[in-house]
């Protein structure tokens, strides 16, 4: 299996809506300029999301698009569904017919790796993803105000360290 910028760009740009939510719609601008994802890119997935109904848009002045329903109840596998990525270890793409007609000596073993895959995705959700980045972030806050330890004075060449 092999997720894609797609389902990569798809995750991070929801869990930038999500993490804006509080100030209402988000535009899409900023989530490209914030992520560094192309606008264009970014409205072929926000389309796709709004059709599979996890995002909504608003129209006008102060416009955007805000997530449809709370970040707890919506999973990282239902973002990467929505924009068509496959989550599918199989060769064969789940048909059975990876070996000629027949399925392959290892087509259960992917089969198997497919479901703990969705599984997991489906065990995560945006408010665990947003939760990770505001405890960074606060975790990065505390040591951005840490007092730094003074660096050591210079000294001239040649002349001894005492001790």
């Amino acid at each position: 299996m092999r997720l894609t910028t797609k389902g990569r760009f798809a995750v991070t740009a929801m869990i930038d809506v999500a993490m804006q939510s509080t100030g209402g719609p988000t535009t899409l601008a900023g989530v490209a300029e914030r992520q560094r994802i192309s606008l264009s890119y970014l409205e072929q997935l926000f389309g796709k999301l709004r059709r599979s109904g996890l995002v909504e848009s608003v129209r006008g002045p102060g416009g955007g698009y805000r997530l449809a329903r709370a970040p707890a109840a919506i999973s990282v596998a239902a973002v990467i569904v929505a924009v068509d990525e496959p989550l599918d270890a199989t060769q064969c793409g789940g048909r059975e017919n990876c070996h000629g007609d027949e399925r392959c000596m290892t087509h259960e073993l992917w089969a198997s790796l497919n479901t703990h895959i969705l599984d997991y995705l489906q065990s995560v959700t945006l408010a665990d993803l947003v939760a990770q980045q505001v405890q960074k972030a606060g975790v990065v806050r505390l040591e951005d105000h840490r007092p730094q330890p003074s660096a050591p004075a210079a000294r001239a060449p040649g002349t001894a360290i005492a001790h």
